[in-house]
């Protein structure tokens, strides 16, 4: 299945899945005039055999890695945090949706089981990086290539969902405010907001984590790479921010997502056999670019401290978690 590829302004592509010589031709785009794609979104910055965006990082938008690595253990985050929601991939009461919205679709797993579980329903998603995309789209799934720092410019009154995950590293820590109230106007009357997002502040169930640990060292130096720049602990303001933006029926729960099987609660213990794979590939992963590059953090410093949080994770006596918010709203 051809790849559709289109920005808020109208482009629109067929692409190859994952192929490295980022050719693009002109396809149909069933709502807008298709428009070239900037070819300064496909150009890669290479960094300790780590592909990145070079826009993204000229831009400071977005330091993670964007290479075929990275995408599978995307799609391993998918599988886990679909068994934390029990499968369920929309929270909110939206029987029959006709339009959602998925901003900042990373490897495409939620836009492509949402659209194969409404084949009546238009999904588009959202993300600046064109590079991890799935090698086989529904025919009512459109992925668009933009920057959500900027303002939308989807119509008012559009959607009937839009779901925002694990975007706190992409989204301006300024940026906060507007971007809820984008999504509030593009939202029909009666349509709901979905948000997910983690703290990468890493917890201890029985409290035995300290500033000794390397769990809480490699938690210390990732979210201060990002202090003047990204708001790492947002997800225990979504509430007040849907609120504050005139949502109602605002509700929000913290789930602990363990980083290995430590519980003693079988599902719980599931959850941390299946999370514990994406938490190996997720440590050195994400704060490769912001512990080397921002914080200049010599190599064999940054390899020590995560090669022992990778141990540590995997330790049941430490009972390691990251805080997962989940946030829901309605548009009056």
């Amino acid at each position: 299945m051809a790849l559709r590829l289109y920005r808020n302004t109208g482009q629109c592509f067929d692409r190859t899945p994952r192929q490295t010589d980022h050719s693009f031709s002109p396809s149909r785009n069933p709502e807008a005039q298709t428009e070239a794609l900037d070819p300064v979104y496909l150009d890669i910055l290479s960094i300790r055999d780590r592909e990145y965006q070079k826009y993204a990082i000229d831009n400071r938008i977005f330091f993670e890695p964007v290479d075929d690595s990275e995408a599978e253990r995307l799609d391993i985050q998918h599988r886990v945090l679909n068994r934390v929601f029990d499968g369920r991939l929309i929270f909110p009461p939206v029987p029959r949706p006709k339009r959602i919205l998925d901003c900042g679709y990373g490897s495409g797993a939620w836009a492509v089981d949402v659209a194969e579980q409404h084949p009546e329903c238009e999904v588009i998603g959202v993300d600046v990086s064109p590079h991890m995309q799935p090698g086989d789209m529904p025919d009512n799934l459109w992925l668009q290539v933009d920057d959500l720092n900027r303002p939308f410019t989807f119509p008012s009154r559009y959607f009937d969902l839009v779901h925002s995950q694990l975007v706190a590293t992409g989204i301006n820590r300024s940026r906060w405010p507007s971007y809820i109230r984008d999504i509030v106007r593009v939202l029909k009357p009666g349509g709901w907001v979905q948000m997910t997002e983690i703290y990468f502040n890493i917890q201890s169930d029985n409290g035995s984590i300290t500033e000794h640990n390397a769990l809480r060292q490699w938690s210390t130096r990732y979210m201060g790479a990002f202090e003047s720049l990204k708001d790492l602990r947002v997800g225990a303001r979504l509430k007040d921010l849907l609120t504050a933006a005139g949502l109602v029926e605002v509700d929000t729960r913290m789930i602990p997502l363990p980083l290995s099987a430590w519980s003693n609660d079988a599902r719980t213990r599931e959850i941390g056999a299946m999370n514990r794979e994406n938490i190996q590939r997720l440590l050195p992963a994400i704060s490769l670019y912001p512990l080397t590059q921002r914080l200049h953090m010599p190599r064999e410093q940054f390899d020590v401290l995560v090669a022992r949080a990778q141990q540590e994770a995997n330790n049941p006596t430490l009972k390691a978690y990251f805080p997962l918010y989940i946030c829901i709203g309605r548009k009056p």
